[in-house]
């Protein structure tokens, strides 16, 4: 079986990392979550978007060398990092092509309601690594652009709500 890799698509609190868990269940499949390494890498920088941006870049290159070489041993991989953007995805799809591997471009789709809803629950409950504010939610989904056909991603719709 080919290797893949699983990125995932969708505001926050969209339910990516509760996807994620479940992808990663399956035998031969590993999950990596951008949250838990920002959070034990650097857990006193990590104050605002501006923060989280310069971390995840810094993340980024270790990470994606690692990711490349689990797939190219026959692993599947389930990133947990957002393919929120043009540029992530890019940077993504880089990791399964250098390793020859599949992929499958998870996009979750749920309305803002839906995803504050979840992310005050999430807060409240302090099972989460960060705990964004609805300002923070408003800044970062801004900034969320949906994969296009153009793109080319083999793409699997998660309807939400």
């Amino acid at each position: 079986m080919t290797p893949t890799l699983h990125l995932l698509c969708g505001k926050m609190a969209a339910g990516k990392s509760t996807l994620a868990a479940r992808l990663a269940a399956e035998p031969s499949t590993v999950l990596i979550s951008e949250d838990r390494w920002l959070k034990r890498l650097y857990p006193d920088e990590m104050l605002s978007v501006a923060d989280y941006v310069r971390c995840a870049a810094r993340l980024r290159g270790p990470m994606g060398e690692h990711v490349s070489a689990l797939l190219a041993a026959g692993l599947s991989v389930v990133l947990d990092f957002p393919a929120n953007t043009l540029a992530n995805r890019a940077w993504m799809r880089g990791l399964y092509e250098a390793a020859g591997a599949g992929h499958r471009l998870h996009l979750l789709e749920a309305d803002d309601a839906l995803c504050k809803s979840r992310l005050h629950a999430r807060n409240a409950a302090g099972a989460h690594e960060f705990a964004p504010t609805d300002a923070q939610f408003e800044l970062i989904t801004s900034h969320f652009a949906p994969p296009t056909p153009e793109e080319g991603f083999e793409v699997v719709v998660h309807r939400q709500g």
